[in-house]
C-alpha cells in the first residue's frame, strides 16, 4: 500500500495500536476530516468475527506489519488493524502505497482459516470481491478488479490489496489481508503506474470511511466463509470473472517473472490468470497486468 507523501498538519500520536473510543478531527489544509467513531464501529460489528478485535492507530508504519506482528503473537482470528496514516505502507511486489493522513481507508485483517494451501492463492480474489461490494454498498460506485489485486473505477486505480500468509503442512496457518482504498484524496504523486482516482473524485458528494469500513469487514467475513467451504468456493472464480472486465478477452502485458503479452482467458481452478500467448496458454501465478500497448 505507497509511503505517505503529505505530512500531517498537526502532531499525531505515535503510540501502538489501541482501541480508542472517540471521534477525532485531523486539521488538513483547506478542510477538516472527521475520522472513525470506534464505539459506533464496535456496535455495528458486534455480531461479526471482528467484535472486540478492532485496533486503531492514528499513525503507524504499516497496518500489514502490525497485523503480521500480532499474528506471530497469537492474535485471534478476525483481528483488525487500521490507521489514519501509514508512513511505510506497502503494496504487492515491494511497491509502496501512498497513505495520506485521514484521506484513505488503510486496514489489515488477520484471518485464521481452515484452508488448504492450494486454495490460499484465491485470498486476494475474495478480498477483491469484498472490496467491490463495499465500495458499491457505501458509495453506489461500480468498481472493477484487475487481477490479482487492483481496484479500479474505469481505467483509474482507487485501491489495492496485499495478502501475506503463512502455510504449515499443506494448510494455511494465517493470512493478513491488507486493503487500501482512496477515499478523500484529490491530489496524487505524478509518477504512479496507473492513473489514480478516489471515491470523492468520482462522486458528487464526499464519501465516508466509516460505512466503507463496516461494509468491507462484513463482506470480507462472508467471502472468507465461502472460501473455506468447498462448494461455495467453486463459485468464487465465476463471480470474479463476472465482476472483472480484465479476466477474459483483454489484451494485456504481464509484468513479473512470467512476463508475456496475450489475451486473458479466465482463471484456473486455483485462481491463477490464464493468458493466451503466441506460445500457448499460460497460467500466470504471480505478477501484475496492464493493458497492452497496441501498435
Amino acid at each position: 500500500m505507497q509511503p505517505a507523501l503529505f505530512p500531517s498538519a498537526e502532531p499525531v500520536c505515535r503510540d501502538p495500536p489501541s482501541q480508542i473510543q472517540s471521534v477525532r478531527t485531523i486539521n488538513l489544509p483547506r478542510r477538516n476530516l472527521t475520522v472513525y467513531n470506534l464505539a459506533a464501529l464496535e456496535a455495528a460489528l458486534k455480531d461479526t468475527i471482528f467484535a472486540g478485535h478492532l485496533h486503531f492507530s492514528p499513525r503507524t508504519g504499516s497496518t500489514n506489519s502490525d497485523a503480521l506482528a500480532a499474528a506471530r503473537d497469537d492474535a485471534p482470528h478476525g483481528s483488525v488493524f487500521f490507521a489514519d496514516e501509514q508512513t511505510a505502507g506497502r503494496g504487492r511486489g515491494d511497491h509502496s502505497w501512498e497513505s495520506t493522513p485521514g484521506e484513505g481507508l488503510y486496514v489489515s485483517v488477520l484471518l485464521r482459516l481452515a484452508l488448504p494451501s492450494a486454495r490460499a492463492p484465491m485470498l486476494p480474489l475474495v478480498a477483491g470481491l469484498a472490496a467491490l461490494d463495499a465500495i458499491r454498498t457505501a458509495s453506489g460506485l461500480a468498481a472493477d478488479l484487475r487481477w490479482p489485486n487492483d481496484l479500479l473505477i474505469g481505467e483509474r486505480k482507487t485501491g489495492g490489496i496485499l495478502v501475506e500468509s503463512k502455510t504449515e503442512e499443506g494448510a494455511l496457518a494465517f493470512a493478513v489481508v491488507g486493503i487500501g482504498i482512496n477515499v478523500h484524496q484529490r491530489a496524487f504523486s505524478p509518477d504512479l503506474a496507473t492513473p489514480p482516482t478516489s471515491l470523492d473524485l468520482e462522486l458528487p458528494r464526499p464519501a465516508s470511511r466509516q460505512p466503507l469500513l463496516i461494509a468491507l469487514l462484513e463482506s470480507l467475513e462472508r467471502e472468507a466463509h465461502n472460501l473455506v467451504h468447498a462448494d461455495a468456493a467453486q463459485t468464487i472464480l465465476s463471480r470474479v470473472e463476472q465482476a472483472s472486465t480484465w479476466a477474459r478477452g483483454r489484451q494485456v502485458e504481464v509484468h513479473g517473472p512470467q512476463a508475456c503479452t496475450g489475451i486473458t482467458a479466465g482463471l484456473s481452478e486455483n485462481g491463477f490468470l490464464l493468458v493466451k500467448t503466441a506460445g500457448g496458454l499460460m497460467a500466470v501465478r504471480t505478477g501484475g497486468i496492464r493493458a497492452a500497448k497496441l501498435g
